[in-house]
């Protein structure tokens, strides 16, 4: 072997040790790390990491959500934890510390967990969506269009979050998986809303005006931006349809008035909080990992699990005021 040969060799071997160290000192996106992932006096990593993805859950369960779970640490992770800070009396930096991590321990352990996959969960299922209205317009209902996308919104998970938990499944029916555990959704009166647009929140306080419950939110666009001052919940409806009017934006070609069909993939997704402000509402979405990312034609935007939970605690009467 030439000396050429020798240090390519060395190198390559050189090269594998690297890699092979960094594999073993990265954390890996596994249910036992994520289970087993704690504070320890450093911030977040950017990126994803077992102890954002435990954080997340932890957050969602005490009713201060992050929004869609993936892993990832970010600004509705920050959010999130300013709320929490916030109901629980803490000075609120958005910032995780030692007593945000104490407090939330009361939220349980495992925080990832065991699901077997039953027949009903294959049910219900549509085809692949159009994206034209009017083509929308022509079906029954805009369900999900796969077990794991039905999954992954009943767990309040990404679907790519769920997919790295299980890179063998193929979500059939007496299949054992593993899902992110949210919890049970909050139980309480909402008496009032705020729409906190530079912060992108939602905040719900009781008759008392205690804080109960915090949802990142998308909040109308500089087009179509949504309403000021204080209005009201007029109705409360689940699964809804959705009335498309060109007057207020085009989709696509179509110009005349459209009624879409109810389903979580329709455009509010699967429920509408009507507002006395006539054409504006606080709604779901079909694509939950874009809140906060994209804008919304003037209306307040949830995941569909946040606004299902939301549904079930508001009623007529109860104020909403957009705050800049």
């Amino acid at each position: 072997m030439d000396t050429i040969q020798i240090l390519l060799a060395i190198a390559a071997a050189t090269f594998a040790a690297v890699v092979t160290m960094g594999k073993a000192d990265a954390a890996p996106m596994d249910p036992a790390a994520i289970n087993a992932a704690a504070f320890t006096g450093e911030q977040l990593a950017e990126g994803q990491s077992p102890l954002a993805a435990r954080l997340q859950i932890l957050l969602d369960r005490a009713g201060a959500s992050p929004g869609v779970i993936d892993g990832y640490s970010g600004e509705n992770v920050e959010k999130a934890i300013r709320g929490f800070e916030q109901v629980n009396g803490i000075d609120a930096d958005g910032q995780l510390d030692q007593l945000v991590w104490d407090t939330l321990q009361a939220m349980g352990h495992d925080v990832i967990v065991s699901y077997t996959i039953t027949e009903e969960d294959m049910t219900d299922l549509s085809a692949e969506l159009p994206e034209d209205y009017a083509e929308l317009a022509k079906l029954d209902r805009l369900g999900f269009t796969s077990v794991k996308e039905k999954l992954a919104e009943r767990f309040h998970m990404d679907e790519d979050f769920l997919t790295e938990l299980n890179p063998e499944a193929q979500f059939t029916a007496g299949e054992t998986i593993f899902v992110a555990d949210p919890g049970t959704d909050q139980q309480a009166e909402v008496a009032s809303l705020v729409a906190d647009k530079s912060q992108a929140r939602l905040l719900a306080y009781d008759a008392s005006q205690t804080l109960i419950a915090i949802y990142p939110v998308t909040i109308g666009s500089s087009s179509t931006p949504s309403p000021s001052g204080t209005h009201s919940v007029t109705a409360v409806a689940i699964d809804p349809t959705y009335s498309y009017n060109p007057k207020n934006f085009v989709q696509g070609d179509n110009t005349e008035p459209l009624t879409l069909p109810p389903g979580p993939n329709g455009p509010v997704g699967n429920v509408w909080i009507d507002l006395s402000e006539p054409t504006y509402g606080i709604h779901g979405t079909p694509a939950p990992s874009k809140i906060d990312k994209t804008s919304s034609h003037g209306c307040v935007r949830m995941t569909n699990w946040d606004a299902n939970e939301l549904a079930h605690m508001v009623s007529q009467g109860v104020t909403v005021e957009f705050r800049d």
